[in-house]
């Protein structure tokens, strides 16, 4: 017997419905704010990955999976979404005149990490970017539209935490002050830290482990080397988020571990999946579509893992209202002739708009009605030589219990 490969789940018929309503609800949610769906190929060229993601990041360095295609073409499946969005803007859309240009994608994405609550190697993202708006509103216009799809699967229990790591001018300032800082304490970090020491300080202050957390917890904060320009940027920021009446806390430590962002960043955090709490999280990216090739372009963005989501969700007894979805009837058969006629009035309800299933195993009566009531039919219909002759059947409605005689023609 074959075992599913660590990290990974299936998705069965039964959870289906969940996973539906919640990306119904994204896609919903998108069009209120005029995205529209992208969808990029599931693998790119890894040179994308490592100058849009950042070669000092955990992805590249420890959890892509990169492999060779049969042309010698070193290839990654994609890690995350927004890199192949920067490359499809970049060669199918930048020069078209459409700015903001507004896009979601639902993704599955691959890390070869260490497989924790509602994180898995292969996992699913609903993200969302938006290109050429340099302002702070854009980016308040982003969080609003995580706060409206939070909102509307009714999860209230979320801290929005928000800061700025500034812009590639005034981080060249922090970064100095932060290394001068880490140098006394290096002997006291990780290896990773230390690797990052040179390359990328600022990702150090993303480190989970403890001890590495005891030294950044006195490191200076970016917020008081911003630039003027970033400052500004930070203060609009605040001011949108309160004139649309979301709050929010200002977490100085908050990096992000990716390497392209700018100024904003914010995750929205909940507690009911342990320390790893972040189920949103995003900012701005100005230097993203350039580094993949583009003419210098704003950007500002959110992704969000859907298998953390769920646990959030199930933990809040939140997927009640997600609608299950039963087949509308349920049509079973006496016999052979009986059979054949389901089959065609079937085939009428389902030209109809109507979902209907019909024995195919050949069950007694009794054991068809009780596979109706497995499946949630709404509704059942028996088909005897009686029916078939005056075409007038019973209906039995599955959740009262309550029978109706209808024609065919009513159905």
């Amino acid at each position: 017997m074959f075992t599913i490969p660590k990290g990974t789940k299936d998705m069965l018929p039964e959870e289906a419905f969940k996973w539906h309503y919640v990306e119904n609800t994204a896609r919903n949610v998108a069009a209120q704010f005029g995205f529209k769906e992208i969808r990029t190929p599931v693998f790119e060229h890894t040179e994308l990955f490592l100058r849009g993601v950042g070669e000092t990041t955990d992805i590249v360095t420890k959890e892509m999976y990169t492999f060779e295609d049969k042309g010698g073409r070193s290839v990654t499946l994609k890690p995350e979404g927004t890199a192949g969005v920067a490359r499809a803007y970049v060669s199918s859309v930048q020069g078209s005149g459409i700015l903001p240009y507004k896009m979601y994608y639902l993704t599955p994405v691959f890390r070869y990490e260490r497989p924790q609550a509602g994180r898995l190697r292969e996992h699913h993202q609903f993200g969302v970017e938006l290109y050429g708006a340099a302002s702070a509103m854009a980016d308040v216009e982003v969080i609003s539209l995580a706060k409206r799809f939070f909102d509307t699967i009714g999860l209230e229990k979320l801290t929005l935490n928000i800061n700025s790591i500034g812009c590639p001018k005034c981080r060249k300032v922090y970064n100095e002050a932060l290394k001068q800082y880490l140098f006394e304490h290096l002997k006291d970090m990780c290896p990773t830290c230390n690797s990052r020491f040179e390359k990328n300080p600022l990702r150090i202050l993303d480190c989970k482990e403890e001890k590495c957390k005891t030294v950044t917890a006195k490191a200076p904060v970016v917020l008081d080397y911003l630039c003027d320009e970033c400052k500004e940027h930070f203060e609009k920021l605040k001011r949108g988020l309160d004139e649309v009446g979301i709050k929010y806390v200002v977490n100085p430590k908050i990096v992000r571990g990716l390497d392209y962002y700018t100024k904003t960043v914010f995750e929205f955090v909940s507690d009911a999946i342990g320390a790893q709490g972040t189920v949103c999280g995003g900012g701005r990216y100005d230097s993203l579509v350039e580094e993949v090739g583009g003419k210098p372009t704003p950007a500002v963005g959110f992704g969000m893992g859907l298998e953390r989501l769920l646990i959030v969700l199930e933990s809040e007894n939140l997927l009640e209202r997600a609608p299950k979805e039963a087949v509308d009837y349920y049509i079973g058969s006496m016999g052979e002739k009986e059979a054949d006629y389901a089959l065609k009035l079937a085939a009428s309800l389902r030209a109809k708009g109507k979902s209907v299933e019909t024995d195919l195993v050949g069950r007694s009566v009794k054991a068809q009605m009780k596979y109706a009531d497995k499946i949630g039919a709404k509704y059942v219909i028996i088909i005897g030589d009686d029916e078939i002759k005056s075409k007038i059947f019973k209906v039995k409605d599955m959740a009262s219990g309550e029978e109706k005689t209808v024609s065919a023609d009513e159905l």
